[in-house]
Protein backbone atom coordinates (compact mmCIF):
# COMPACT_ATOMS: atom_id res chain seq x y z
CA UNK A 1 0.00 0.00 0.00
CA UNK A 2 2.09 3.38 -1.36
CA UNK A 3 1.04 6.52 0.10
CA UNK A 4 2.67 9.86 -1.70
CA UNK A 5 2.38 12.33 0.95
CA UNK A 6 2.94 16.29 -0.27
CA UNK A 7 3.80 18.43 3.00
CA UNK A 8 6.28 21.41 2.92
CA UNK A 9 6.08 21.16 6.58
CA UNK A 10 9.42 19.05 7.21
CA UNK A 11 8.51 18.30 10.92
CA UNK A 12 4.59 17.39 10.16
CA UNK A 13 6.41 15.62 7.02
CA UNK A 14 8.65 13.47 8.92
CA UNK A 15 6.08 12.87 11.82
CA UNK A 16 3.05 11.47 9.68
CA UNK A 17 5.92 9.42 7.38
CA UNK A 18 7.22 7.73 10.33
CA UNK A 19 3.64 7.06 11.99
CA UNK A 20 2.27 5.86 8.39
CA UNK A 21 5.00 3.48 8.11
CA UNK A 22 4.45 1.95 11.44
CA UNK A 23 1.01 1.32 10.23
CA UNK A 24 2.90 -0.61 6.84
CA UNK A 25 2.14 1.93 4.73
CA UNK A 26 4.98 2.73 2.60
CA UNK A 27 5.83 6.48 1.89
CA UNK A 28 6.44 8.85 -0.57
CA UNK A 29 7.23 12.17 0.39
CA UNK A 30 8.03 15.53 -1.19
CA UNK A 31 7.55 18.96 -0.30
CA UNK A 32 6.28 20.83 -3.56
CA UNK A 33 3.99 20.53 -6.11
CA UNK A 34 6.22 20.46 -9.04
CA UNK A 35 8.06 17.33 -7.13
CA UNK A 36 4.86 15.31 -6.30
CA UNK A 37 3.98 15.95 -10.26
CA UNK A 38 7.03 14.29 -10.87
CA UNK A 39 6.17 11.50 -8.39
CA UNK A 40 2.61 11.08 -9.70
CA UNK A 41 4.06 9.80 -13.25
CA UNK A 42 6.96 7.48 -12.03
CA UNK A 43 4.62 5.73 -9.50
CA UNK A 44 1.50 4.01 -8.99
CA UNK A 45 -0.07 5.24 -5.64
CA UNK A 46 -3.54 3.94 -3.81
CA UNK A 47 -3.57 7.15 -2.26
CA UNK A 48 -2.64 10.70 -2.02
CA UNK A 49 -2.45 13.26 1.03
CA UNK A 50 -1.87 16.51 0.15
CA UNK A 51 -0.97 19.73 1.78
CA UNK A 52 -2.98 23.13 0.36
CA UNK A 53 -0.59 25.07 0.77
CA UNK A 54 2.71 24.28 -1.41
CA UNK A 55 5.42 25.93 -2.81
CA UNK A 56 6.15 26.44 -6.97
CA UNK A 57 2.78 25.01 -7.31
CA UNK A 58 -0.24 24.90 -4.47
CA UNK A 59 -2.42 21.77 -3.94
CA UNK A 60 -5.34 22.89 -5.44
CA UNK A 61 -3.57 23.41 -8.58
CA UNK A 62 -2.07 20.41 -8.38
CA UNK A 63 -5.09 18.50 -7.55
CA UNK A 64 -6.93 19.92 -11.16
CA UNK A 65 -4.17 19.76 -12.64
CA UNK A 66 -3.73 15.50 -12.25
CA UNK A 67 -7.52 15.12 -12.21
CA UNK A 68 -8.19 17.01 -15.44
CA UNK A 69 -5.44 14.80 -16.81
CA UNK A 70 -7.95 11.35 -15.76
CA UNK A 71 -5.91 10.39 -12.79
CA UNK A 72 -8.48 9.10 -9.96
CA UNK A 73 -6.34 8.33 -7.31
CA UNK A 74 -8.08 9.05 -3.68
CA UNK A 75 -7.23 12.47 -2.33
CA UNK A 76 -6.79 13.63 1.45
CA UNK A 77 -6.63 17.55 1.69
CA UNK A 78 -4.72 19.11 4.05
CA UNK A 79 -5.11 22.67 5.40
CA UNK A 80 -5.06 25.18 8.13
CA UNK A 81 -8.03 26.75 5.85
CA UNK A 82 -10.82 25.38 7.31
CA UNK A 83 -13.59 27.88 6.62
CA UNK A 84 -16.88 26.44 5.21
CA UNK A 85 -15.92 28.28 1.38
CA UNK A 86 -12.32 26.32 1.70
CA UNK A 87 -13.56 23.10 2.52
CA UNK A 88 -16.19 23.33 -0.68
CA UNK A 89 -13.13 24.40 -3.48
CA UNK A 90 -11.15 21.83 -1.75
CA UNK A 91 -13.88 18.77 -2.41
CA UNK A 92 -14.84 20.67 -5.70
CA UNK A 93 -11.56 20.49 -7.18
CA UNK A 94 -11.17 16.30 -6.77
CA UNK A 95 -10.61 16.24 -3.08
CA UNK A 96 -11.69 13.15 -1.82
CA UNK A 97 -11.78 14.22 1.87
CA UNK A 98 -10.58 17.18 3.60
CA UNK A 99 -8.89 17.40 6.83
CA UNK A 100 -7.94 20.77 8.64
CA UNK A 101 -4.73 21.39 11.05
CA UNK A 102 -3.94 20.95 13.67
CA UNK A 103 -5.66 17.41 13.79
CA UNK A 104 -5.18 14.09 15.69
CA UNK A 105 -3.10 10.87 13.75
CA UNK A 106 -5.95 8.46 14.48
CA UNK A 107 -8.11 10.75 12.81
CA UNK A 108 -6.44 11.02 9.53
CA UNK A 109 -5.58 7.01 9.83
CA UNK A 110 -8.98 6.63 10.29
CA UNK A 111 -10.01 8.68 7.10
CA UNK A 112 -7.74 6.31 5.12
CA UNK A 113 -9.20 3.53 6.04
CA UNK A 114 -12.19 4.46 5.30
CA UNK A 115 -11.26 5.68 1.92
CA UNK A 116 -9.66 2.03 1.32
CA UNK A 117 -12.66 0.59 1.68
CA UNK A 118 -14.27 2.20 -1.02
CA UNK A 119 -15.20 0.94 -4.27
CA UNK A 120 -13.67 1.68 -7.54
CA UNK A 121 -14.81 5.06 -8.88
CA UNK A 122 -14.63 3.50 -12.33
CA UNK A 123 -17.60 3.79 -14.81
CA UNK A 124 -18.79 0.34 -15.66
CA UNK A 125 -19.06 -0.53 -19.20
CA UNK A 126 -16.26 1.56 -20.65
CA UNK A 127 -14.14 0.79 -23.51
CA UNK A 128 -10.48 1.63 -22.66
CA UNK A 129 -7.51 1.72 -25.82
CA UNK A 130 -4.01 1.88 -25.47
CA UNK A 131 -1.61 1.05 -28.67
CA UNK A 132 -2.87 -1.87 -30.63
CA UNK A 133 -5.66 -2.81 -28.04
CA UNK A 134 -8.72 -2.08 -26.73
CA UNK A 135 -10.60 -3.54 -23.41
CA UNK A 136 -14.32 -3.27 -22.77
CA UNK A 137 -14.86 -3.18 -18.86
CA UNK A 138 -18.53 -4.38 -19.00
CA UNK A 139 -18.31 -7.65 -21.04
CA UNK A 140 -14.24 -8.08 -20.11
CA UNK A 141 -13.46 -8.57 -23.79
CA UNK A 142 -9.56 -7.97 -25.26
CA UNK A 143 -9.55 -6.82 -28.67
CA UNK A 144 -6.00 -6.84 -31.16
CA UNK A 145 -5.77 -6.78 -34.66
CA UNK A 146 -5.76 -11.15 -34.64
CA UNK A 147 -8.78 -11.18 -32.98
CA UNK A 148 -10.74 -11.02 -29.40
CA UNK A 149 -10.55 -13.31 -26.20
CA UNK A 150 -12.48 -13.07 -23.10
CA UNK A 151 -10.58 -12.37 -19.59
CA UNK A 152 -11.64 -13.84 -16.37
CA UNK A 153 -12.91 -10.99 -13.53
CA UNK A 154 -8.63 -10.96 -11.76
CA UNK A 155 -7.52 -10.67 -15.43
CA UNK A 156 -9.38 -7.73 -16.69
CA UNK A 157 -8.85 -5.89 -13.33
CA UNK A 158 -5.51 -6.27 -13.88
CA UNK A 159 -5.01 -4.87 -16.98
CA UNK A 160 -7.82 -1.94 -16.45
CA UNK A 161 -5.25 -1.04 -13.95
CA UNK A 162 -2.37 -1.00 -16.04
CA UNK A 163 -4.17 0.57 -19.05
CA UNK A 164 -5.33 3.81 -16.93
CA UNK A 165 -1.92 4.00 -15.45
CA UNK A 166 -0.08 3.32 -18.69
CA UNK A 167 2.77 5.44 -18.19
CA UNK A 168 3.61 4.74 -14.79
CA UNK A 169 5.50 2.08 -13.23
CA UNK A 170 3.30 0.61 -10.81
CA UNK A 171 4.72 -1.12 -8.00
CA UNK A 172 3.81 -4.94 -7.02
CA UNK A 173 2.32 -3.54 -3.70
CA UNK A 174 -0.24 -1.00 -5.90
CA UNK A 175 -1.39 -3.97 -7.85
CA UNK A 176 -1.66 -6.19 -5.31
CA UNK A 177 -4.08 -3.60 -3.30
CA UNK A 178 -5.82 -2.34 -6.77
CA UNK A 179 -6.63 -6.12 -7.78
CA UNK A 180 -7.50 -8.19 -4.85
CA UNK A 181 -8.30 -5.26 -2.67
CA UNK A 182 -6.43 -3.58 0.86
CA UNK A 183 -7.35 -5.92 3.62
CA UNK A 184 -6.40 -9.03 1.29
CA UNK A 185 -3.93 -11.52 2.76
CA UNK A 186 -3.02 -12.76 -1.09
CA UNK A 187 0.48 -14.04 -1.98
CA UNK A 188 2.59 -12.50 -4.37
CA UNK A 189 2.91 -15.19 -6.24
CA UNK A 190 -0.62 -14.82 -7.57
CA UNK A 191 0.32 -11.48 -8.95
CA UNK A 192 3.34 -12.97 -11.34
CA UNK A 193 0.92 -16.15 -12.05
CA UNK A 194 -1.98 -13.42 -13.32
CA UNK A 195 1.33 -11.48 -15.29
CA UNK A 196 1.51 -14.23 -17.06
CA UNK A 197 -1.93 -15.48 -17.83
CA UNK A 198 -1.60 -11.32 -19.11
CA UNK A 199 1.19 -11.79 -21.16
CA UNK A 200 0.05 -15.06 -22.94
CA UNK A 201 -3.88 -12.94 -24.01
CA UNK A 202 -1.85 -10.17 -25.21
CA UNK A 203 0.32 -12.65 -27.13
CA UNK A 204 -2.95 -14.39 -28.67
CA UNK A 205 -4.23 -11.41 -30.16
CA UNK A 206 -1.55 -10.27 -31.83
CA UNK A 207 -0.78 -7.01 -29.79
CA UNK A 208 2.41 -5.45 -30.07
CA UNK A 209 2.21 -5.03 -25.90
CA UNK A 210 4.21 -5.64 -23.54
CA UNK A 211 4.35 -5.84 -19.55
CA UNK A 212 7.94 -5.40 -18.80
CA UNK A 213 9.32 -6.44 -15.35
CA UNK A 214 11.02 -3.43 -13.59
CA UNK A 215 13.44 -5.52 -11.11
CA UNK A 216 12.64 -4.42 -7.50
CA UNK A 217 9.92 -2.32 -8.07
CA UNK A 218 7.08 -3.75 -10.47
CA UNK A 219 6.05 -3.28 -13.82
CA UNK A 220 4.95 -1.49 -16.42
CA UNK A 221 3.04 -1.65 -19.51
CA UNK A 222 4.85 -0.61 -23.10
CA UNK A 223 3.82 -0.43 -26.48
CA UNK A 224 6.47 -1.39 -28.68
CA UNK A 225 5.43 -0.15 -32.46
CA UNK A 226 8.82 -1.98 -34.13
CA UNK A 227 8.15 -5.54 -32.73
CA UNK A 228 7.13 -8.39 -34.81
CA UNK A 229 4.15 -10.56 -33.88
Amino acid sequence: MRILLVEDDKKLSYSLSFQLEKEGFLIDACEDGEEALYYLMQNGHDLIILDRMLPIMDGITLLKKFRNEGNSTPVILLTALGELEDKITGLDSGADDYIVKPFAFEELLARIRCILRRPGRWEVGETLSYGDITYGTEENMLSGKEGSCTLSKREGSLLEVFLRNFKQTLPRQALLTKVWGYDSDVEEGNLDNYIHFLRRRLKSVGSRITIKTIRGIGYRLEYDVQKNT
